[in-house]
């Protein structure tokens, strides 16, 4: 028999009944019952019900024994009474009488208790992550991870993408966050950095001649946390083909996310449907984002017009308007009926947590027939207008609207968080089914306000719709790049675009971007200079496997689907990460460190 196992602790049926196996894991649970002692054993496989009996020469060592100590047990296979059958665990049926023990390790007095999960703080989580992680919400959840990229990898490799590894020590280039910087110890003063994405070895990979190429890439940035975002570092399903148009891209990676998402979903609904496409800018109108829930079951509107209106006495807003803002309308599906605590919560809600001047609203009823609003701006308003402000933003009777003013892109991000916190507060979001889309036609510019120049809104390097001709004939705020996300359910999943291969573009593009040749050249040389040996059409995109795999395991927190996550303030509890290190070290390196001033008291 085997030194510690014959079986795991998740194997035992009925079919190993009046069997002599081995066990070995972690005692995960103990009950005294009539001198009898029970004791649940666990592994990474399961957990198995053990029972060793008083007159048992190791009764008394066990019974010593805290919880999460490893022992190995080796026993018969018996089985369990009807009445004691536990039908939630795969091994239920029978139980292993303890004939031999062996202890393996001991466990100190736990810090973070394994069994029954209960919350405990964040910090105590990450300190004590190897605890954590045994538990087995968590432990599934990096299962689930692990499945999902083995998944991913068959799926790529089945279509022809090859994976290659890119490097991690480069050199610093502006890719939109800050570098991690890594000091050269043979070269004083220079710096490596680690890869924010391997955007520009991917590419070089195409032009060296290779035609699909994928990799399960970590990626680094020095950047704040969020729900959906770790610090540090992250994992992305970096993909980069040749001679490719922004179609071919879509059809190699649209059928391999609906297939994983299909095969974990759990029960949960993927559309079979090809992935929805709207137009960056019809996003920003509809969703107020273009990071879009399709699962909400209503669309934002511009009503602008109706605010215009000879007849229409709401000075506020028609000020707005005319002066080039907008009016936005957000639906409030069966809320007219609702008290007025609802809507002063709403307008409250957009002063503190958006920082806006509040939300407008009305409500809408029926009477002797007719469509009528009601609230406190409703008799600003003819009777028509209203009637068609209503049919024109898909509502009616018991229904209310909600309205952000202001400039195009304010009233925009107003609307849609109002949208989304409409379809939360409603519970109109449901959570067994996945929605995708693809958000196409990008920007290439923007206008930088604190600068007061154009610049790069999305991807510097995509290759703007209409190429060369575009540049130099088309309003630089007007022209599309072939740029496009995939978005799931609210949370962007990925970016990518079909990539400027052309020199002469690129160096336009940035141009109008107010960056020199020489800019240029110095940041992106090795590129550009690969560029003009022989450059094949080619693009791109990016699927981040920490969000995928957060949103199949249904979570909220991205630290909950990493095996060792930082807390949000970029720190390692548990590794005690980042750390000083010694002056030989920082000599060595051509380093000094120089403190922060201190702030005053």
């Amino acid at each position: 028999m085997h030194a510690y196992r014959s079986h795991t602790c998740g194997e035992l049926r009925n079919t190993e009944i009046d069997q002599q196996v081995r066990l070995s894991g972690w005692i995960h649970r103990k009950r005294d019952h009539g001198g009898l002692l029970f004791v649940d054993l666990r592994d990474h496989y399961g957990l198995t019900q053990c029972v060793i009996l008083p007159e048992n020469p190791h009764f008394a060592t066990l019974e010593r024994m805290r919880i999460e100590g490893v022992i190995s047990v080796t026993g018969k296979v018996v089985a369990r009474s009807q009445e004691t059958i536990n039908k939630n665990l795969p091994t239920g049926a029978v139980e292993l009488h303890v004939q031999e023990l062996e202890v393996l390790s001991t466990a100190q007095e736990l810090p973070l208790p394994v069994f029954g999960e209960p919350n405990y703080p964040d910090d105590i989580r990450l300190k004590y992550r190897y605890l954590d992680l045994r538990r087995e919400t968590l432990h599934k959840n990096i299962v689930l991870r692990s499945e999902v990229i083995a998944s991913i990898r068959r799926r790529m490799t089945d279509q022809g993408f090859m994976e290659f590894q890119t490097p991690i020590l480069t050199a610093s280039s502006p890719e939109g966050a800050r570098d991690f910087l890594v000091p050269s110890r043979i070269h004083p003063g220079e710096f490596y950095a680690l890869p924010q994405a391997p955007q520009q070895f991917k590419q070089l990979i195409m032009v060296s001649g290779f035609d699909k190429y994928f990799q399960i890439a970590p990626c680094f940035r020095d950047e704040d946390s969020r729900a959906d975002r770790s610090p540090g570092e992250f994992y992305q399903l970096d993909v980069e083909m040749s001679f490719c148009t922004q179609e071919d891209v879509f059809n190699a990676v649209e059928p391999m996310l609906r297939d994983v998402f299909t095969e974990f979903a759990n029960g949960r609904k993927v559309p079979n449907e090809p992935f929805v496409r709207i137009p960056y800018k019809q996003a920003m109108l509809k969703y107020g984002t273009d990071k879009p829930d399709l699962r909400i079951p209503f669309e934002i509107s511009d009503v602008s017009e109706f605010f215009v209106e000879d007849a229409v006495e709401f000075g506020a807003f028609k000020n707005i308007v005319k002066k080039g803002g907008v009016v936005r309308a957000i639906p409030a599906p069966e809320v007219a009926d609702k008290p007025r605590s609802f809507f002063d919560k709403m307008n409250s809600w957009a002063q503190k947590e958006m920082q806006a001047p509040g939300l407008g609203y009305i409500r809408f009823a029926e009477e002797d027939g007719q469509l009528i609003g009601k609230g406190p701006i409703a008799k600003f308003f003819p009777a028509d207008t209203l009637v068609r402000m209503a049919a024109h933003a898909g509502i009616g009777a018991g229904d209310a609207l909600f309205f952000s003013a202001g400039k195009a892109n304010d009233a925009a991000k107003l609307a849609g968080a109002a949208r989304t916190k409409i379809g939360n507060d409603l519970e109109l979001i449901s959570d067994d089914e996945f929605r995708f889309c693809w958000i196409v036609d990008f920007p290439m510019f923007e206008w930088n306000e604190d600068e007061k120049r154009v610049d790069f809104s999305h991807n510097p390097f995509s290759m703007p719709q209409g190429g060369m001709e575009a540049l130099e004939n088309q309003d630089p705020l007007e022209i599309l790049a072939f740029q496009y996300d995939i978005v799931c359910n609210g949370t962007e999943l990925s970016s990518g675009a079909i990539r400027n291969h052309r020199p002469e573009i690129m160096l336009k593009a940035f141009e109008m971007a107010g960056y020199g040749p020489e800019v240029v050249e110095d940041k992106f040389g090795g590129m550009l200079n690969a560029f003009r040996y022989g450059a094949p059409p080619h693009g791109g995109i990016a699927p981040g496997i920490d969000r995928i795999v957060m949103l199949l395991a249904g979570v909220e927190n991205i630290r909950e689907v990493i095996l060792f996550p930082m807390n949000q303030q970029a720190r390692d509890l548990m590794m005690q990460a980042p750390n000083t290190v010694d002056n030989d070290q920082l000599r060595e390196l051509h380093i000094r460190v120089v403190e922060p001033p201190k702030k005053d008291s």
